[in-house]
């Protein structure tokens, strides 16, 4: 039987985080060819990621429409608990960001200069591989939110 509720914020979740997927996924795609470039090649490589940081609004709103769908699905536990479980997921990535990937920016004013330390091979990896566990905790979260919006059709259609 179906719920009366417009499919807008099951359409508007699945896309916002599809939408987080596609630079997650390209970092993930990228890093076999950067982790071993040397040091000024990395840096000019970094350069293509100028102006990336707009994709936090896209992550933002997936992360909230998650919360809503999760909110909306209440009443029926195995879609309310993936699109909650998507939302969480994205929180993690945000933590990872801010404890990885935020860090190694700032060391490095956003890939455009080297830190007067030498670390430079901790910054990289510690930059690519918080970007690469994005990628897959945000694969999961899209996967989850998909499966929600799956589940309470099925329920739907009965």
């Amino acid at each position: 039987m179906p719920t009366g509720r417009p499919p807008l914020v099951e359409w508007l979740t699945i896309l916002l985080t599809a939408l987080a997927l596609v630079p997650a996924g390209a970092h993930l795609a990228a890093l076999p060819n950067k982790i071993g470039l040397d040091r000024e090649a990395y840096l000019t490589v970094q350069g293509i990621y100028q102006g990336w940081a707009l994709f936090g609004v896209v992550w933002i709103g997936a992360l909230l429409g998650n919360l809503a769908l999760a909110w909306l699905l209440r009443g029926q536990p195995w879609p309310a608990g993936l699109a909650l479980l998507a939302a969480l997921l994205l929180a993690l990535g945000l933590v990872i960001f801010f404890l990885w990937i935020y860090p190694a920016n700032q060391a490095t004013a956003n890939w455009t200069r080297w830190p007067e330390a030498p670390a430079w091979h901790d910054l990289r990896r510690q930059w690519e591989y918080g970007h690469a566990v994005n990628a897959l905790l945000t694969l999961a979260a899209f996967g989850a939110a998909t499966l929600a919006v799956l589940l309470d059709r099925a329920r739907d259609s009965v």
